[in-house]
């Protein structure tokens, strides 16, 4: 597929080391926080300090996105990024870096984060032919499986060598990349460029006609609500708790690596599976791949031995990346190219933009009620959630393409606001 799609193939290039770099963090960016004397209250503060911007800025991102051109946005998004990461790793390395620097800069992060993300969702379609829009999430997809991989492994080296400062440096470097690549991309436009960022709409119009699309499925906003449950409820316990019971009984940055890396196999499972296979209801395997992901934080609680959490988080792993991979081939195929970053705007304010609410309370809760019973509490609220995602009709009803299609060719431009609800 990448030689058949050449800025695809660029775009995919560039991420993919960004990709590397992100899942370094992932693991650094908690070990910096308890470097640095912070608590487990302080590591979820600043996990969602690099969300909290989603809230704010996510659905200007997303009329932005649907104006002007995406590449460019992204590209803007990874030189902020950048300088961001940047500074945090040279804070970290010179012994200087409190948690209000860590709090500060991440939300620098989590500011360009949120112009990225509905950009690039809506980038995807104008670098790869309709009818190849799932493999391409799926190749998306397996690049982020891969880095749950390979970035944790390197990142619990470079922990123990250079530090978490030293680990986060690396993940800086890697958007210096990513901008490279982008700044060489030429997407496919839906509109005549002179009309880009000459809109007639408003802005609030924009962001209107944005919502319209959402509340004219019900597949989509109810899909959007599971999602929020899954992102307040149930990451909070990835986050903050998983590497706390790793720095607490597990033997530290290494253990909580062999998690996440088992996370990651289990992914590119997922993103194999969502690539070769050929689903007639792909929301409703969705919806069933979201409950084995809800039970995420019964498995990190559990009490097992480290062995049997990495296998069961290798289950839940193809389930996450089969729903995503579903999720966002749907939402390509059956909005409108011109409303496509305006729509999932809305999704990343209600599912990663509520995030920073899970994370900021998850840290006093299990301080008051333990750990354990903080898990097995997500657990009980967050799988009857994705089980009702599974009982609405319009979710087990969607079909792989657009109305009006028979492939799916064409569907992301002209898919009409009417279909599956």
């Amino acid at each position: 597929m990448l030689r058949d799609e050449p800025q695809f193939a660029r775009l995919f290039a560039g991420q993919s080391l960004s990709v590397l770099g992100d899942r370094v963090s992932f693991v650094a960016v908690p070990f910096a926080v308890l470097s640095v004397g912070g608590s487990a209250s302080d590591v979820g503060l600043v996990a969602a300090a690099g969300l909290l911007p989603m809230l704010l800025f996510t659905l200007v991102g997303g009329v932005w996105a649907d104006r002007f051109r995406r590449h460019r946005i992204m590209l803007v998004s990874d030189v902020v990024r950048f300088a961001a990461q940047g500074l945090i790793a040279v804070l970290l390395l010179t012994g200087v870096a409190e948690v209000s620097h860590l709090v500060l800069l991440m939300i620098v992060f989590g500011t360009a984060d949120a112009f990225f993300m509905p950009a690039a969702t809506g980038l995807v379609p104008l670098v790869v032919a309709p009818g190849r829009l799932r493999e391409a999430n799926a190749l998306r997809g397996f690049v982020l499986s891969s880095g749950l991989v390979l970035g944790p492994a390197l990142a619990g080296g470079l922990v123990a060598l250079a530090g978490p400062g030293g680990a986060l440096a690396l993940d800086a470097l890697t958007f210096a990349v990513s901008a490279a690549f982008l700044a060489r991309l030429k997407p496919r436009e839906t509109v005549p460029e002179a009309a880009k960022g000459t809109a007639a709409g408003t802005f609030l119009g924009d962001l209107r006609d944005g919502w319209v699309q959402v509340r004219s499925r019900t597949w989509v906003w109810s899909a959007m609500g599971a999602m929020a449950v899954y992102h307040v409820v149930v990451l909070p316990s990835v986050y903050v708790l998983g590497p706390v019971l790793a720095e607490e009984e597990w033997g530290g940055a290494a253990s909580w690596s062999v998690v996440v890396a088992a996370f990651g196999i289990g992914s590119i499972v997922g993103d194999v599976c969502a690539y070769r296979l050929k689903i007639a209801r792909p929301m409703a395997l969705a919806a069933a791949a979201l409950t084995v992901a809800s039970c995420q934080a019964v498995i990190i609680g559990a009490g097992s031995s480290l062995a049997m959490i990495a296998a069961l988080e290798a289950v839940t792993g193809v389930a996450v990346s089969l729903f995503f991979v579903l999720w966002e081939t749907a939402l390509q195929t059956h909005i409108p190219q011109a409303a496509l970053s305006r729509v999932s705007s809305y999704d990343y304010l209600l599912s990663a933009g509520l995030m920073p609410l899970g994370l900021a309370v998850v840290g006093p809760v299990s301080e008051s009620l333990g750990v354990r019973p903080t898990l097995y509490a997500m657990t009980v609220v967050a799988v009857p959630a994705a089980l009702a995602l599974l009982c609405v009709p319009a979710v087990r009803g969607l079909t792989a393409h657009a109305a009006g299609t028979a492939s799916g060719t064409g569907g992301v431009q002209a898919a009409p606001v009417a279909g599956p609800s």
